[in-house]
């Protein structure tokens, strides 16, 4: 593999735009994964690498790993230290990143299934937790809306691979509730005022979507009234409101083990 030591180097650079410009990123409909974890996960998930860049470190370290991602990418460098420190948004890089094509699912589903709706939520940590428990219990995919984002090294991370295997649709907030209904998916909004029904006393089908919104303020008030349902968490102590991946995990728990429609 090719040497490159420069951060003025033209691979460096498109490199460097894609980890720090979402825009970027959407435009090219690519994504990042940052750390051998989330490399191995996007080759065994079928992630189709298009450029990967090891340290020299890394690459006598981790010789299969480094030989796989070169042979899947459509290019693949070797990078200095200092060029992958540009190259990564984390303190201690472990000196490998590649940039795959991002998974082709559509807009929005074509089946009825469980779902978790996600409108405005900022941090993408938060978005990443989320799909890491809607993997984990077995959703049928993420909807985004309003902003949020997938894909960004950060969410990949707090995901743990669950980004590059669990379905992730993005569309407008109207568009996406008026499909879910239009396949017969009820959807409960996750509120903390106005709301019709404690989450205890809902009886998810499999068929059904809880829709959590941004973390400082909640749902918008045309979404929560779009929405089949409003529906609250019971809370006992003095705090107003859950952490948005808290609440969206305490929802999809009461989902997956819910089997009667209410």
């Amino acid at each position: 593999m090719m040497m490159i030591t420069s951060k003025d180097n033209a691979t460096v650079k498109q490199l460097h735009k894609w980890v720090a410009d979402p825009r970027a990123r959407r435009k090219d409909g690519v994504l990042v994964a940052e750390g051998l974890r989330l490399c191995e996960d996007a080759l065994q998930s079928g992630a189709r690498p298009i450029l990967a860049a090891v340290t020299p470190a890394f690459a006598a370290a981790n010789a299969a790993v480094t030989a796989a991602l070169a042979a899947a990418s459509d290019a693949a460098v070797t990078v200095s230290d200092d060029v992958m420190r540009r190259l990564t948004d984390t303190a201690t890089p472990q000196g490998v990143v590649c940039v795959c094509r991002r998974p082709a699912y559509g807009d929005l589903p074509s089946s009825a299934g469980r779902f978790v709706v996600l409108e405005g939520v900022a941090d993408p940590a938060n978005v990443g937790a989320v799909a890491r428990t809607a993997e984990a219990l077995g959703l049928t995919g993420l909807l985004l809306c309003g902003g949020c984002e997938a894909y960004s090294p950060k969410a990949l991370r707090a995901s743990m691979g669950a980004l590059l295997r669990l379905p992730v649709y993005e569309a407008p907030v109207e568009q996406a509730l008026a499909r879910l209904h239009s396949l017969s998916v009820t959807t409960y909004a996750a509120v903390v005022r106005g709301a019709e029904r404690s989450l205890t006393d809902c009886r998810f089908s499999p068929a059904s979507a809880v829709v959590i919104g941004n973390e400082a303020n909640g749902l918008t008030a045309a979404t929560a009234a779009a929405c089949t349902l409003r529906a609250s968490i019971p809370m006992a102590g003095r705090a107003e409101s859950l952490n948005a991946a808290a609440a969206a995990a305490l929802f999809m728990w009461e989902m997956v083990r819910s089997e009667v429609k209410a």
